[in-house]
């Protein structure tokens, strides 16, 4: 089992975006899929154990190498790149995004109080937010939601891992999250 182990390693190395169980029983269809699970999980723990410069985490339903996000000014540093940063704006545009989704660019900007047309375009140019079809209302109005780049960038299995919004209200600091108002 430590050559199979050797294979699912490799092969989620080699993935470029996050690589499902089920894809990996694909490939390795002699193997049954509850040992490939136990395989993974070995390769999870491993890695954490090791505490070395990356780990396998579970993103966006499926499994990914990652850098320890300790290292990240390290990693910076070697590639000179400059981050892609989120505006303040593209963020709240963002969050109202990942928490109301399907939502429409009116709901957006009402919940926002301003035009979120530029933050929304920048989004979709990033590929974090994405057009799910249109609202069966008058105009049939686009609606958005997030991508599956949006978990991997964070770090998120799915959705269902997003903070509440009540764990979001009672952070120190913050008084109001956009889109909850009563």
């Amino acid at each position: 089992m430590e050559e199979t182990k050797a294979i699912i390693e490799a092969i989620i190395f080699a993935s470029e975006s996050p690589l499902p169980i089920d894809k990996i029983r694909e490939i390795l269809n002699e193997v049954d899929r509850s040992e490939i699970a136990r395989l993974v999980q070995d390769l999870i723990n491993e890695y954490e154990e090791r505490r070395g410069g990356f780990l396998l985490q579970e993103v966006a339903g499926g499994l990914h190498f990652r850098t320890r996000s300790g290292l990240s000014f390290w990693i910076n540093k070697l590639m000179k790149a400059k981050q892609s940063m989120l505006t303040n704006a593209a963020m709240e545009t963002l969050a109202v995004v990942a928490y109301k989704q399907p939502v429409v660019k009116s709901e957006i900007d009402r919940i926002r109080g301003v035009d979120v047309g530029s933050s929304l375009r920048g989004l979709m140019e990033k590929k974090l937010v994405k057009i799910m079809g249109r609202k069966d209302v008058p105009g049939k109005p686009i609606m958005y939601g997030t991508t599956k780049k949006f978990l991997e960038m964070f770090s998120l299995k799915d959705l269902s891992e997003l903070p509440t919004l009540r764990e979001l209200k009672d952070l120190d600091g913050v008084k109001e999250v956009p889109g909850t108002e009563t």
